[in-house]
C-alpha cells in the first residue's frame, strides 16, 4: 500500500499555514466488539499529541473513523508548522557551576556541551567580571543565575524551533499505536519490499497494509508498522468501483471511499444506516403479514453489526413456525449470539418466525444470501428445540440431586450443599415476612432455584439460566409464584435491573445473594482493588435495593448473624469475620449509592453513622437530616452537640454519670430559666 503523489511542502520560514490532516490505518479485519472501542482511541490519542505539539487551532475538530479494516481520523486546522516556545532549564547551584575563583566548572562545561550548540554560544561569552555576573545572552539564548542565596542556581533558556507537521505526526502516530486498548496483540512479519522482509516483527492488533497521511492535498512522509505513508487505500472487499482508491486531499476521504471504495467509514453513520434499513425491513415485511413488526431493541448487537459490515445491506429472512414453540428467550438468544440475526417481534413482543440479516453485500439477486442464512440458522433452531423437548422429560425436582456434583466453590462445597443453606435461609426470611404461607413457597422455590443449570438448554446457554428454570417449573405444573421466583432470584443483575415481581421471588433472591456474600466473606474472599471475581459488591446493592425498595423491616445485622448460623458445618468458616466485614460493607455500598443519587456526604455521613439496622428507614433519616440542615438554628444546635459530644469522649466511665439535671448547681438566672 504506500506510493504517493506528492510530498510535504519543505518547511519554510515561520509559516503557520493551517490545512485539515487525515490518518489512516488499513489493516486487517478487526475484532467488532472492540472495534468502536479502538478507533476513538486511536483518534483521541493522535489529536492530544498533535496539541500537546502545538499544531493544533482553537477551533480544530475531529472525526474518527473505523470500519472492519480501517481505523481513521479527519482533523480539522493543523498548522504545517507550531510556533516556537521558550525553554527554561535549571543546569545547577551556583556553588557546582563555578569554583572560587569564578571560573566554570569541569561539571558545568560538561553539562553545556550536551545541550548542544545553542548553548555552547552563549557559554563562550559569558564573563565572570561582569557586574551582573553570571548574566549572558545571545539572542534570545540567556545564560542567568535566580540570585536567592545559598540556593542560587544557574539556568539556561533558550527559543526551541516549534515543531513541523511531518515530525509532531510522527509521534502522534507511534503514540496512538502504542497506546491502543488492545484486546488481544498478534505478531507477524513485514511483508517483502519492507527493510529486512521476512525477519523484521511487528506487533499489532491485526497485520496493516496501508498507511494514509495527508496534511491537505500533500502527504506527510510519516512511517509506522513498517509501512511508509501513501495516499492510496483500498474499499469494499468485493464491491469497491476501483482498486486501490486514491484519496486526493484530507477533506475528501469520506466522500472518496463511499464513492469508489463502497464504504460507508463513519461508524456513527453506518450505525444510522442499520438502524434506518431495519425499520424500513421490519415496515415492509409487517405489511405483507398484515401485522406490525419491530426489530429487537440491543445496542450491544448494534454496534457488533457496524463493526463487521462496511456496506450494510438488511435483508428479511424466516423459519419454520413449528420453532416457535420453543420460548422465544432461546430462539432469540441463539439468533443473535450465533448468528447476529435481528429478530423481529410482534405488537405484543412476542416472536415471529421473521428475522433480518445486515449483509456486507448488496447483489442484484439476494435470494442466494437469504436462503444460505435461513439454512445456517435452521440447525441452530432444531438444537434449541430438542434441548427443550428432552429437558422436559424429566421435572425439575427429579433434578436437584444432580447438584450434588456440581462445584460451588472448593471451601463451601457443592451447589446441593448450598440449596441447602438457601432453603434455609429462605424460609427464616419468608417466615418473619409472611408467616407459614410465604415460607412453604419460598422453601420450594429455593430447593429448584438452581435445578435447571444441569438441563441440556442451559448447559448449551448459560445465559438462560433462571429463564429456563421457569419454563420448566410451569410445565410440572407448580404455580406461578414460585415459577416466577425461580427466574426473579438472580435479579437484580446489574444497575437499573428491575427487582424480583412478587414477594416469594424477593425472600429467595435476598437469601441467595446473603448466602453468597457471607459464605464469601467468611472465608475471607473479600472484594479488593477492581477484583471482585464473586460480584459481591453487585450481590450488596441487590440486597440494598431490596431491602430498601420493597421497604422490608428486616433488621441487617440479625439478617447477617442468622445467616452465618447455616455454614456452621464448613470447616474454614470464620463467623466473627463475615458478622464484623459484612455489615461494613454493606454500610459502605449504601453510602455509595446514596451520594450517587444526590445526597450530600455530610448528610449521608450523619445518617450511616448510626449504621442503622433498617435501610428502609434511611431516606426518611437523610430528609430529616435535610430539613433540620434548613433551619435557622441548626448550625447553632450543631456546634453545641459537638460541644458536648468532645466532652464526653474524655469521660472514662460514662455509664455512671447520672444523666439527669441537678438542680442545685444551677446558679445563675440564665441557667435556671
Amino acid at each position: 500500500m504506500g506510493g504517493a503523489d506528492g510530498t510535504c511542502d519543505e518547511k519554510g520560514g515561520m509559516s503557520m499555514t493551517t490545512q485539515n490532516l487525515l490518518v489512516e490505518l488499513f489493516v486487517e479485519e478487526l475484532p467488532p466488539k472492540a472495534m468502536k472501542k479502538l478507533g476513538d482511541a486511536f483518534a483521541n490519542v493522535l489529536f492530544e499529541k498533535l496539541e500537546e505539539a502545538g499544531l493544533t487551532e482553537e477551533q480544530t475538530k475531529l472525526t474518527s473513523f473505523a470500519t472492519p479494516r480501517r481505523l481513521a481520523v479527519h482533523i480539522t486546522s493543523i498548522k504545517k508548522q507550531a510556533a516556537d516556545f521558550a525553554s527554561v532549564q535549571k543546569l545547577m547551584p551556583m556553588k557546582i557551576a563555578f569554583d572560587a575563583a569564578k571560573n566554570p566548572s569541569a561539571a558545568l562545561i560538561k553539562k553545556v556541551a550536551g545541550l548542544g550548540k545553542r548553548c555552547e554560544l552563549v557559554f563562550a561569552k559569558l564573563n565572570p567580571d561582569a557586574t551582573n555576573w553570571p548574566i549572558t545572552e545571545s539572542g534570545s539564548e540567556k545564560l542567568y543565575s535566580d540570585g536567592v542565596g545559598k540556593d542560587e542556581s544557574l539556568w539556561f533558556s533558550s527559543l526551541m524551533p516549534g515543531a513541523d507537521v511531518r515530525a509532531g505526526l510522527q509521534t502522534a502516530l507511534q503514540s496512538a499505536i502504542d497506546t491502543l486498548p488492545i484486546p488481544k496483540v498478534m505478531s507477524y512479519q513485514l511483508e517483502n519490499g519492507c527493510e529486512m522482509p521476512g525477519w523484521s516483527t511487528v506487533s499489532f492488533v491485526r497485520p496493516a497494509h496501508g498507511l494514509v497521511a495527508l496534511h491537505g492535498e500533500n502527504v506527510v512522509p510519516v512511517q509506522a508498522l513498517g509501512l511508509n505513508a501513501g495516499n492510496i487505500t483500498k474499499g469494499h472487499r468485493f464491491e469497491a468501483a476501483a482498486t486501490p482508491v486514491v484519496i486526493k486531499d484530507a477533506d475528501s476521504y469520506a466522500a472518496t471511499l463511499l464513492k469508489d471504495g463502497a464504504v460507508l467509514a463513519n461508524f456513527e453513520e453506518r450505525r444510522a444506516e442499520i438502524v434506518r434499513q431495519l425499520q424500513a425491513a421490519a415496515l415492509q415485511a409487517g405489511k405483507l403479514d398484515g401485522t406490525t413488526y419491530q426489530p429487537i431493541e440491543d445496542e450491544a448487537l448494534l454496534d457488533e453489526v457496524t463493526a463487521l459490515v462496511e456496506r450494510p445491506n438488511v435483508l428479511t429472512c424466516a423459519f419454520e413456525k413449528e420453532f416457535l414453540e420453543v420460548p422465544q428467550e432461546c430462539l432469540i438468544l441463539t439468533m443473535k449470539a450465533n448468528q447476529k440475526y435481528f429478530p423481529l417481534l410482534d405488537a405484543k413482543g412476542k416472536l415471529s418466525n421473521k428475522f433480518l440479516v445486515v449483509s456486507n453485500i448488496t447483489p442484484a439477486d439476494a435470494s442466494a444470501v437469504v436462503g444460505g442464512n435461513e439454512r445456517v440458522v435452521r440447525p441452530r433452531l432444531a438444537d434449541a428445540k430438542f434441548f427443550f423437548d428432552q429437558d422436559r422429560k424429566k421435572t425439575l425436582e427429579s433434578r436437584v440431586a444432580g447438584l450434588d456434583k456440581v462445584v460451588y466453590h472448593n471451601k463451601l462445597g457443592s451447589q446441593g450443599e448450598r440449596i441447602l443453606r438457601v432453603r434455609a435461609i429462605a424460609k427464616a426470611i419468608g417466615q418473619q415476612l409472611g408467616g407459614d404461607a410465604l415460607a412453604a413457597q419460598a422453601d420450594q422455590a429455593a430447593m429448584l432455584a438452581k435445578s435447571d443449570l444441569v438441563a441440556d438448554m442451559v448447559g448449551e446457554f448459560p445465559e438462560l439460566q433462571g429463564i429456563m428454570g421457569r419454563y420448566y417449573a410451569l410445565n410440572d405444573g407448580l404455580s406461578a409464584d414460585v415459577a416466577d421466583a425461580i427466574e426473579d432470584h438472580y435479579k437484580p443483575r446489574f444497575a437499573g435491573d428491575t427487582l424480583p415481581r412478587n414477594d416469594v421471588g424477593v425472600v429467595v433472591a435476598l437469601a441467595d445473594k446473603l448466602e453468597t456474600l457471607v459464605g464469601m466473606f467468611g472465608i475471607g474472599n473479600l472484594p479488593t482493588g477492581d477484583k471482585d471475581p464473586f460480584a459481591l459488591r453487585r450481590h450488596a446493592l441487590g440486597v440494598i435495593r431490596m431491602l430498601v425498595e420493597k421497604n422490608l423491616t428486616l433488621n441487617l445485622q440479625t439478617m447477617v448473624a442468622n445467616t452465618a448460623v447455616v455454614f456452621k458445618a464448613v470447616p474454614d468458616f470464620d463467623s466473627k469475620l463475615a458478622g464484623e466485614e459484612l455489615p461494613r460493607f454493606i454500610y459502605d455500598r449504601f453510602a455509595g449509592s446514596l451520594r450517587e443519587q444526590g445526597f450530600g456526604a455530610l448528610e449521608v455521613d450523619a445518617v450511616m453513622s448510626l449504621q442503622p439496622q433498617n435501610l428502609g428507614d434511611v431516606s426518611k433519616r437523610l430528609n430529616a437530616v435535610r430539613a433540620f440542615a434548613a433551619l435557622p438554628e441548626a448550625a447553632a444546635l450543631a456546634a453545641a452537640n459537638k460541644r458536648i459530644s468532645n466532652i464526653l469522649k474524655k469521660i472514662k466511665d460514662i455509664d455512671a454519670i447520672d444523666a439527669h439535671v441537678s438542680t442545685v448547681l444551677l446558679k445563675e438566672p440564665a441557667e435556671i430559666a
